[in-house]
């Protein structure tokens, strides 16, 4: 029961007042707006990357990252293998507790395609200083086609709450000449 009920109980049947009318209309075509404005920057906005998604299982994948690794591999830092593919190349990036795995190297100007998968929970792909943002879920693969167009070092952040170490979570892009 409401504290102060319409005097009509059929309030439906009512006229509805101009200014009231009026919001409804704006809202309305405000929402139009923002809709396709959305379909618009998607295209003409360049911050929405354009990527793919295929079902694949951790273990292919790690197979995958594995043989790039083993292929690739130009040297050691801090323990974690440096990869330096040939440009258009695939690249292949795990996301797992709590790391990314493992450090690329890329070629300024050099269009790649990387790929990227969990190998246990959802985590978040996020370039630093660029903004680029793609969530990581496991048993499927994200690819996305990337061309540097800067040299210098760029950090790989997990921006989905993935564990107590999720803070811990970096990795590093190396772009050369």
């Amino acid at each position: 029961m409401a504290i102060t009920p319409p005097t009509e109980r059929i309030w439906w049947n009512l006229p509805i007042a101009k200014v009231e009318l009026a919001w409804i209309i704006i809202a309305f075509v405000w929402g139009l707006i923002m809709f396709f404005m959305m379909v618009y920057w998607h295209g003409a906005g360049e911050q929405n990357l354009s990527n793919e998604a295929y079902r694949i299982t951790p273990e292919q994948f790690a197979a995958k990252t594995n043989a790039m690794v083993e292929q690739y591999t130009v040297r050691d830092e801090s323990g974690y293998a440096v990869v330096h593919p040939p440009a258009g190349s695939d690249v292949y990036l795990i996301a797992r507790l709590w790391q990314w795995w493992p450090i690329i190297e890329m070629e300024k100007g050099q269009s790649y395609r990387v790929h990227l998968s969990s190998m246990d929970w959802q985590h978040g792909f996020s370039l630093q200083p660029i903004n680029v943002n793609l969530s990581v879920h496991p048993g499927y693969e994200m690819v996305v086609t990337m061309t540097p167009d800067a040299t210098g070092e760029f950090g790989i952040v997990c921006n989905e709450f993935c564990g107590i170490g999720h803070h811990l979570m970096v990795g590093k892009i190396y772009v050369v000449e």
